[in-house]
Order: C-alpha cells, then sequence, then structure tokens
C-alpha cells in the first residue's frame, strides 16, 4: 500500500507542477490585448470562436434615426439611468465610438459585482486625461470620438450612463472562450505605463518605417531593392520568391506619377501559384489615394512624400510574386515611369494551422437603388483587417449617401450594425466646419477628402485587436442613401483580410473603371463655401450667406475643386421686402446686370416663375420667396479665375442679398 501510495503521489505532484504553468500561461490579461495595438505581426493570427460583435444606436426600423432622439441608444432603464451595453464574458471592449459626448459618468459594472469597477465620464474615454485613456489611442477627429483602449472582464460586463438621454453610440467587444480573463483595473504599474508608452509611441508616428513592425514572425527582414522604367502596355515583375516566408512591409516611390484623373498602373501579388491574384488593383486605390491624388498617410498604409508604403504581413507557404502592370490606352497619350521598390520580407514560414494569407479584393459599383455596396462576400475561415473606400455620389447636392449604415453577417447572425458611413470610419458630422470636411489620417482611420461642390468623400479604416473573425462566411457591406439605398452612386473599395482559402474570382479594371468619375453639376453650399467680404460688406451666415450693406460691397466666393471648363452659373438666392441689388462678376468680368432681390410678397403672384418657392422669412412668415436655378452667365474656368464676386448695393433702404447657392452646370 504504502508502494501504491508514493506512486500516487510523484504522479500528482508531477501532474499538479506540470500543469500550473498551463493554466499560468491561459490567464489573459488586459495588457495582453493592449499589445494587440501594436503587434501588427499578429494580424495574420486567426481568432477562432472568437468573434466581435457590436451595440449600437442604429435605427431598428431602418429609418436613419440612429441616435438624435437617442430611442435606440439603450437596452433598459434602471431607475433614472440607461444601461447602453451587457456581455456575458468571458470578452473584452476593443472599441468604443460617439460623435456626441457628454460628461455624464459611465459606470462599468464587472463579472455581477453591486459595486462598478470603472467609473469615467463618458468625455474623459477621449479627452486623453485619465489613465490609461491616453491620446492617441484615444482621442477624437473629423468629428468623431474614439477609444481603443481595451477594458476586459472575467465573466460579464454591464455598462450604465447616468443621464437621462444618450444620443449616438458604438461599443465594439468579442468573446474570449477558454481564457483565463483577469477583469479590468485600470492598474498604473509601471509595466503597464511602459506597455502604453509603446503604443501610443508608435500610433503617434507620423512617419511609419518598417523598422516599427519587425518583431515576432516580422524579425529578422532582407531587403529587395529594385529601380526601373514601366511604359506603357508592360508589366514588370519586382519581388519573387520560391520558398517559404512573409513580406513585412513595401514601399513604391514613383513621385507624382500615380495621381491624376487615369488610374493606369496595377499592383499584383501572388501567393503560392495560386489562380487568382491575391491583390489586383489601381496602384492609386490601393495606397488610398483619393480621386487623383495622395491622400492616406496611416499607421500601416498610405503616401509618405513620394513613397507608397504598406506594412501590413503577407505570409506565404511556398512561393511569393509581384508586379507592376501598365494598362495602355487608345485614346490618351501615357508617359513612362520611374519607379523604385523596396519589398522587406524574412524565411519565416506559414503557420497553416494558426495563420492565413493577406487578400484583397478591388471593388467598383454603381450599385442599384435598393442594394447594398459590398466590401466583402465570402465563405471560408479568417479575419477582416481593413476597408479603403471611395464614396462619389451620382445625384448633384447634399453628400447624403454618406448615411448608409454598414452592416455584417458573421457566419449566419448579424454581428454589427452602424449608425452611418462616417460613423463607421470613427468620424461624424459631414459638411460642419472642422469635423468631416476635408481629409485627415490618424493612426487607424481617416478622411480621404471631403468635397460638397464635386459630391464625393472618401475613408479608410484597419483593424488591429478589433479585426473580424469568420469561421464559415462574411458579408460586409454599406449602404448608399439615408433609407433602403435610394441614392445613386459610384463607390469603389479596397477589402483587406486574411484568409484559409484563396480568391476564386476577381474583378477586373477596365478603362473606364479605371477613370475618376467627374461629375457635371457642382452645388456649393453656404456652410463650407470660401468667401471673403470687401468695401464694408457684413457678412451673416445662417440658411445662407447673407450680405449686408449700407451703400455698395463685395464679397469674392472661391470656386474650389471643380475641374477647369466652361460653366453655365446658376443661383439660389431669396427675394424679400429688404433685398437688395447685385451684379455677379467672375474677376474684371461682369456676367450680369443689377438684379433686383427685393419684393417677395406672395399675396401678388406677379412675377413669380415655375420653381420659385415661398418661404417664411426670419421676421416675417409671409413675405419671401426663394428664386431657384437663376441663370445668371457662363464662365471659363481655370486655376486663376477659379472665383465670382458679388456686387450688391442698397435699394432705398433694402439692403441684403441673402445667397442660398451657387450651382455650376457644365457646357460641353
Amino acid at each position: 500500500m504504502n508502494l501504491i501510495k508514493s506512486i500516487l503521489f510523484v504522479f500528482l505532484f508531477v501532474f499538479v507542477s506540470s500543469s500550473t504553468p498551463l493554466i499560468a500561461q491561459n490567464t489573459y490579461r488586459w495588457t495582453d490585448e493592449l499589445e494587440l495595438l501594436k503587434r501588427v505581426d499578429k494580424l495574420p493570427e486567426y481568432r477562432t470562436n472568437s468573434l466581435v460583435e457590436q451595440f449600437s444606436s442604429y435605427d431598428r426600423t431602418g429609418g436613419n434615426d440612429d441616435g438624435f432622439a437617442g430611442t435606440y441608444s439603450f437596452l433598459r432603464k434602471e431607475g433614472d439611468k440607461l444601461v447602453i451595453a451587457e456581455m456575458e464574458g468571458p470578452g473584452v471592449i476593443n472599441r468604443i465610438w460617439t460623435p456626441t459626448p457628454t460628461d455624464n459618468m459611465l459606470y462599468f459594472y464587472f463579472d455581477g459585482q453591486k459595486e462598478p469597477g470603472l467609473k469615467i465620464k463618458f468625455s474623459d474615454l477621449f479627452s486623453g486625461k485619465v489613465y490609461p485613456f491616453l491620446k492617441p489611442v484615444c482621442g477624437n477627429e473629423i468629428g468623431g470620438f474614439y477609444c481603443y483602449i481595451p477594458i476586459t472582464y472575467k465573466k460579464s460586463c454591464k455598462i450604465v450612463f447616468d443621464g437621462p438621454k444618450l444620443e449616438f453610440i458604438q461599443i465594439q467587444y468579442r468573446n474570449l472562450p477558454g481564457k483565463k480573463v483577469v477583469t479590468f483595473d485600470g492598474d498604473p504599474s509601471q509595466q503597464h505605463k511602459s506597455l502604453i508608452e509603446d503604443v501610443n509611441k508608435l500610433w503617434a508616428d507620423i512617419t511609419p518605417e518598417v523598422s516599427g513592425f519587425t518583431t515576432g514572425q516580422s524579425a529578422n527582414v532582407s531587403t529587395v531593392e529594385q529601380s526601373f522604367t514601366l511604359k506603357p502596355g508592360e508589366e514588370i515583375p519586382f519581388f519573387k520568391q520560391n520558398q517559404p516566408g512573409r513580406i513585412v512591409g513595401f514601399t513604391i516611390d514613383a513621385g507624382s506619377s500615380f495621381e491624376g484623373i487615369y488610374k493606369d498602373v496595377l499592383l499584383s501579388a501572388t501567393w503560392d501559384n495560386e489562380s487568382v491574384e491575391a491583390i489586383y488593383a489601381p496602384v492609386a486605390d490601393f495606397f488610398g489615394y483619393a480621386y487623383g491624388k495622395g491622400a492616406m498617410r496611416g499607421m500601416l498604409m498610405g503616401k509618405q512624400g513620394a513613397a507608397n508604403y504598406c506594412y501590413l504581413p503577407m505570409p506565404y507557404d511556398k512561393s511569393a510574386s509581384m508586379k507592376l502592370i501598365y494598362k495602355k490606352r487608345a485614346d490618351i497619350e501615357q508617359t513612362p515611369i520611374s519607379v523604385n521598390v523596396k519589398v522587406y520580407y524574412n524565411n519565416h514560414p506559414r503557420n497553416v494551422k494558426e495563420e492565413g494569407k493577406l487578400y484583397t479584393l478591388w471593388h467598383r459599383e454603381k450599385p442599384e437603388l435598393g442594394e447594398f455596396f459590398k466590401f466583402l462576400d465570402m465563405k471560408g475561415k479568417g479575419h477582416y483587417v481593413g476597408t479603403i473606400h471611395q464614396a462619389q455620389g451620382l445625384r448633384a447636392g447634399m453628400t447624403l449617401f454618406f448615411e448608409g449604415d454598414d452592416s455584417t453577417y458573421v457566419d449566419n447572425k448579424m454581428r454589427l450594425h452602424g449608425t452611418g458611413s462616417e460613423d463607421y470610419y470613427n468620424g461624424g458630422w459631414y459638411a460642419v466646419l472642422d469635423r468631416w470636411d476635408r481629409g485627415n489620417s490618424l493612426p487607424l482611420h481617416g478622411c480621404l477628402d471631403y468635397s460638397l461642390p464635386m459630391g464625393r468623400t472618401g475613408a479608410y479604416r484597419f483593424f488591429l485587436s478589433d479585426k473580424m473573425s469568420f469561421e464559415k462566411e462574411i458579408y460586409h457591406a454599406m449602404e448608399h442613401g439615408e433609407v433602403r439605398n435610394n441614392f445613386p452612386v459610384d463607390y469603389t473599395s479596397i477589402a483587406f483580410f486574411y484568409a484559409d482559402r484563396p480568391l476564386q474570382s476577381k474583378m477586373e479594371p477596365t478603362d473606364e473603371l479605371r477613370k475618376v468619375y467627374l461629375p457635371r453639376e457642382h452645388v456649393y453650399f453656404p456652410q463650407m463655401m470660401q468667401f471673403t467680404p470687401g468695401g464694408g460688406m457684413q457678412i451673416i451666415n445662417e440658411r445662407g450667406i447673407r450680405m449686408i450693406t449700407k451703400h455698395k460691397g463685395e464679397v469674392r466666393v472661391m470656386l474650389n475643386d471643380v475641374p477647369e471648363g466652361k460653366y453655365r452659373v446658376l443661383l439660389n438666392y431669396y427675394e424679400k421686402p429688404n433685398g437688395a441689388d447685385f451684379q455677379v462678376w467672375q474677376r474684371q468680368k461682369r456676367l450680369s446686370d443689377w438684379i433686383s432681390s427685393k419684393g417677395g410678397n406672395p399675396e401678388n403672384r406677379d412675377g413669380l416663375q415655375e420653381g420659385d418657392i415661398v418661404l417664411p422669412d426670419l421676421n416675417d412668415p409671409k413675405r419671401e420667396v426663394r428664386k431657384d436655378r437663376v441663370c445668371v452667365g457662363e464662365i471659363q474656368l481655370t486655376e486663376q479665375t477659379n472665383s465670382l464676386t458679388f456686387h450688391v448695393r442698397n435699394n432705398n433702404g433694402a439692403d441684403q442679398f441673402e445667397l442660398d447657392l451657387l450651382i455650376l452646370e457644365r457646357i460641353d
């Protein structure tokens, strides 16, 4: 018996001793998640059964009330507070976004506890004032407030908002099955502080280099550099390997040769002799150019100076090849392009069971009204890591197509539903000053461009800790329009994802699809006009541009963004009892005679034209008419003559000319 007991004792000792490290290894802390925000080398790794989902304030009726009323911004009320999210663990919150933060408190109740484990002002998730929610991992720009500091929980998490109303919100989280998760406590230990400093330093670097990403499986890089001249109709390989390895990053420098309305140079990459290219797209689209100009400058991809860069890891099993293809056109003269390429790679093979290969899907389409624009719709196992998107409206006017929500189905279940297109890109409030009003790049997201006269915008977003895994299939798409995809658009996108199987097909960038769309009508809205008053003119910018003068004055309006050409000038303006006289000039060239904007009594129908709209005045609801699309002349627009000047004179005490819209209509 003693022998048997001794054997059992030894067995138990060995078992416990050997199992203890396994338990320790399975312990998962919030710093493990934080590490993912700098460990780009881990991007190819699968996350089996760890699926991303989201609470958001989207309109459940299919309408466009995605937060204004606050109807869908909470799950239930508890007393005078709002429960805005409730997750069963183990899990982690990876992203919190809003364009409407307040100073109300947020309470995070972890693991069924009666007292909150985290109390913080909603606004301080983004202010950079409260540790560990520091900038730039948390912050705001382009109209949106975002937080990527992970918040882990062992069993559950309930988030409560201490206020009567919450507006727009997205809370993105994922389950962590099989992990012994340590609940977030915000411990400011030196080790934690050092890691946060490392992440913030990487995110804050506006001149990213490959050296920032050469760790783990991306370490020990070699460099291949090649310079060549690419002629129309040619294709030139610049990287080829016939052994396992991975590309850690690459740069392509061709000066300004990829700019312009023709996107005729394609980037092509093939892994392991697959029949369909893993990358096949116009270079300009791949690197986030916006309608002919370099625009994206993120942490992982973009253009810096003359060099285009990509630091997404690309593992392969047996071989890899990359090349540039210069598509030839019959109708225009194309010039040779001088190119310098650097590829950073190593010989670390892909772990087939644990890693996917990088694939991209280029897609340009004018989707039918009522149909979604699809970023990616595929079967297999993998994870989605990035979107670059150019959004062109096909109807002049406000960019209402960007009201469309993103929608993501993974393994036959809707996991994420957004609240608007700019919200998906961590932005908000398009056509509002210093919000979503121009291109601006941040580490993982940004606005590529915004132009009301051209009816276009664009954006990008990359996913690190919040990459969207799928086991069987994924459907990731974007609406276009306020409701039911009701706005005609021309959308171009590139989807970036890692997967366990090659692409089955690709879209060919034809001559037409490689050309930037140019609208024929351009509308200038008051809130985005660039104007300069002169001659003592007073300007009030409310519903329109109200020009007020005691005697005479001028206001110059810049006609930015619009291509050179011949245009008809149309005005929407208000006739009212205090309406002044006005003339329109293009620099020293007079377009119109004096036109009176005095009148507007709807009781007298004389002088009303078809299309005139009787409107209430700010002071007198019975005495105002809006004149629509009044032609005041034609102009030849160049870079030197891209302005109009309104001369305004007082008409017997009538001292105001109020411009609503300025419209340019192209003349062939």
